[in-house]
């Protein structure tokens, strides 16, 4: 797909046309107040859309707007991640094992033959959810997160503490920086790759992460909001 980040063969030296940057100094110095500005800016340029959410949310089942939920960042380091909440609540989370199971030992979730690891058809999910999936609105409130630094805007994605049960010792190494509300495995190969190609993916980004591949992460981000591809 034209436009898409391709993730490149091991010891590759460029990701998505960039080359790598080696030298990181003052990426890694001013990269938190540089995710806090940007993170500020779209709070407050989609402040109109939030009180329109919380009230679709709150029509359309019980419960409350915004979902937290415990997931392992930096280092290991345990936070709250927030959501827009998408699913009924006291939900059982079986489910989700279930395909994380699949998803880590590279199963497909698929029911026609198709390679995906998504899991399709959740009845825990409200019809409102459902929208706020397919346009990835329900990870607005993780601006939240990156404004109170256990979130940047570009990185691995959090996983679950129960995840983190399964990892083996390398696996670990893709929270050595902060996670992200987008990444390379979103915009490229979302529900369409297994644990250990995620894991390669993440690991390879760590390796070459720069401001130039974070600011085209994020533009292809917008496409893939805008084509609602990926998402869920």
């Amino acid at each position: 797909m034209k436009g898409r980040l391709v993730w490149p063969a091991p010891h590759s030296r460029t990701v998505g046309g960039i080359s790598g940057r080696p030298r990181l100094g003052w990426y890694r110095r001013y990269r938190t107040a540089l995710d806090r500005a940007l993170a500020a800016i779209l709070v407050l340029a989609l402040a109109p859309v939030w009180p329109l959410i919380a009230l679709a949310i709150k029509l359309d089942s019980p419960g409350p707007v915004v979902y937290r939920q415990r997931r392992v960042g930096l280092n290991g380091a345990p936070f709250t991640m927030y959501k827009f909440r998408t699913m009924f609540v006291d939900c059982d989370d079986s489910l989700h094992r279930v395909a994380f199971e699949r998803f880590f030992h590279a199963r497909s979730l698929s029911e026609t033959g198709a390679t995906t690891f998504k899991l399709c058809h959740d009845p825990r999910i409200t019809r409102v959810g459902r929208f706020l999936r397919s346009t990835s609105l329900d990870e607005l409130p993780q601006l939240f997160n990156v404004l109170n630094g256990t979130m940047s805007l570009v990185g691995p994605r959090p996983p679950i503490p129960y995840e983190t049960d399964k990892y083996e010792r390398r696996h670990w190494q893709r929270l050595t920086v902060r996670p992200g509300m987008t990444g390379v495995w979103q915009v490229s190969a979302r529900n369409r790759v297994p644990f250990e190609q995620m894991f390669a993916m993440d690991l390879d980004y760590i390796k070459r992460q720069s401001l130039l591949l974070d600011l085209k992460i994020l533009l292809l981000t917008v496409g893939a909001v805008v084509n609602r591809s990926g998402a869920g």
